[in-house]
């Protein structure tokens, strides 16, 4: 699992007045999590903080501020949007007078939109077709839940990691750094594991969950002891001692998961117990 990301800090008001929209590389493809919607009815009178998506922080991004439209389900149409400094609200059917067009402009990846602008924190948190695509309002909650759920995560890992045994130990590690942990001491084994735990907590307590792990390991043990022979094209597994044939590996599958897949049926437990056993 990769680093979790630093959270963001609330930024204070800027002074400053750019108006420049660089190219920001926005993955559109990517899910995009469900943005904070508040309900009108719900809202809540307050200053808000708007953050770039993905860790963007260009010196000045202008997000569009016309020409865009929310579908208005109750009414059954599409209602044009716009951003002004002089209305009260951000629907232009709903505008009387003169419109002064203003710009969204994001500095630092940040804009913060004071409780006095409801217009703009309304267009912003509720209406904007690029919320949860280029940008997401700042939830300071959300974000002390998700670094306390990775804390708890990595609190895991790590006393999972400290009760391990030796076996199970060296199989985890062997999916991380292969045929080197035959070189590793027990302590720089331990020593590995715990960082890895700490580093990536999910993948770390998701190979120790998986059965296939151990299997694979033992098989791979069994093979480099000579116990056990893979043959030169992959594809089948035989006793070392006798030639006598074990299994065949399935067409495109990874020898070792296959032997692991096989140490599972009624023929396969009996050797791999008496493979245990021959380890010891």
């Amino acid at each position: 699992m990769a680093r979790p990301a630093k959270s963001k800090s609330v930024p204070k008001t800027s002074s400053k007045k750019a108006y420049t929209t660089p190219n920001v590389d926005v993955d559109f493809t990517a899910p995009a999590p469900t943005p904070m919607v508040a309900e009108e009815n719900n809202w809540e009178m307050k200053d808000r903080v708007y953050v770039l998506r993905r860790g963007l922080s260009p010196l000045t991004y202008t997000l569009k501020g016309t020409g865009i439209y929310w579908f208005d389900e109750e009414a059954g149409y599409e209602r044009e949007l716009k951003h002004t400094s002089n209305q009260r609200t951000p629907f232009v059917d709903e505008m009387s007078g003169d419109q002064r067009l203003a710009h969204i402009v994001f500095e630092d990846g940040t804009l913060f939109v004071p409780k006095n602008k409801q217009p703009l924190q309304k267009l912003l948190s509720l209406y904007h077709p690029e919320l949860g695509k280029i940008y997401e309002e700042f939830d300071s909650v959300k974000v002390a839940t998700d670094e306390i759920d990775t804390i708890e995560l990595e609190i895991e890992a790590l006393t999972t990691a400290s009760t391990l045994d030796l076996d199970m130990a060296e199989a985890v590690m062997r999916v991380e750094v292969g045929s080197k942990v035959n070189e590793m001491s027990s302590k720089e084994l331990k020593r590995d594991m715990l960082i890895l735990a700490k580093r990536k907590p999910r993948l770390f307590l998701s190979l120790v969950n998986d059965d296939n792990v151990h299997l694979r390991n033992v098989g791979i043990k069994a093979v480099e002891m000579k116990m056990i022979r893979l043959s030169a094209d992959q594809r089948t597994f035989t006793w070392a001692n006798n030639g006598r044939k074990l299994c065949t590996v399935p067409f495109n599958e990874h020898p070792y998961s296959a032997l692991a897949a096989w140490f599972k049926t009624d023929e396969g437990m009996e050797v791999f117990s008496a493979i245990e056993k021959q380890l010891g």
